[in-house]
């Protein structure tokens, strides 16, 4: 994935709306190259701007179930153009190699501009302003640990920090995901970061990273999740470990077999 298509997919990242499929690929992404997080945090700060523009009204009591009703049911344009018959086909001759991905980064930006527009004319109607708006900023690991923890093979494992703080990991294979849930974390340098990783036989997989907190963070893990397992973070130099293996000694090691 470039960073074009991972700038496009932040949008749908921060609106909770990517697909499992593109969810996993853009984590991936994410946790190859933790300098695109910039994305992340645009996308989240243009989705905060726009649950903070309608001021919340008391609308009839029928509009929610009509409003989302006339969402779902809507048709959706197909972005994909029609296939050329064999006579154009070979008249064409080959096809840039750009073109598929200019074509989905089009689609996508439709995409989530239909999203933006159906929410934008729930609030303009004066729906539920707050709640839209609470359920639009909520971070992708909260949404992600609600999700977990209603999957039928959901789970959860604990340890005890240095200090008296504690570390708790949530997974699901069904998902493949993992979200970490600490409190007591140590205090680190502005110029470090706390990094996830896989450790699946005996080899850690970067997992993303998460920056200075006040002790307490929930954090979603990048990649796909394996049964078996261990989850890790360990202190970093700011963006992640330089060489793509752990630094330091891990301070949470929690195994999931």
């Amino acid at each position: 994935m470039n960073e074009s298509t991972f700038a496009e997919l932040a949008t749908g990242f921060a609106l909770s709306a990517l697909s499992a499929a593109d969810r996993r690929d853009f984590e991936a992404a994410l946790a190859e190259h933790p300098e695109w997080e910039k994305h992340v945090r645009t996308e989240a700060e243009t989705v905060l701007m726009l649950a903070d523009t309608v001021e919340p009204v008391a609308p009839p009591a029928s509009i929610r179930e009509e409003l989302m009703a006339r969402i779902l049911v809507t048709p959706q344009i197909s972005d994909a153009a029609p296939e050329p018959d064999e006579e154009d086909f070979a008249a064409a001759g080959p096809a840039p190699v750009t073109a598929p991905a200019r074509a989905a980064t089009g689609g996508m930006r439709r995409r989530w501009f239909t999203l933006a527009a159906s929410i934008v004319a729930v609030l303009a109607l004066g729906f539920g302003a707050v709640t839209i708006g609470q359920q639009l900023t909520r971070p992708a690991a909260v949404v992600a640990l609600e999700q977990i923890q209603g999957a039928p093979d959901a789970q959860s494992a604990s340890v005890t920090l240095t200090g008296g703080g504690e570390a708790t990991a949530h997974w699901s294979a069904e998902r493949g995901e993992v979200v970490l849930v600490s409190d007591g974390m140590p205090a680190i340098a502005d110029d470090q970061t706390f990094e996830l990783w896989y450790v699946r036989e005996g080899a850690p997989i970067p997992a993303g990273t998460f920056g200075p907190t006040d002790g307490t963070a929930t954090a979603l893990l990048a990649g796909a999740y394996q049964p078996g397992d261990t989850i890790a973070v360990t202190i970093e130099p700011d963006g992640g470990s330089p060489t793509g293996v752990p630094t330091s000694d891990p301070i949470v090691a929690i195994a999931t077999a």
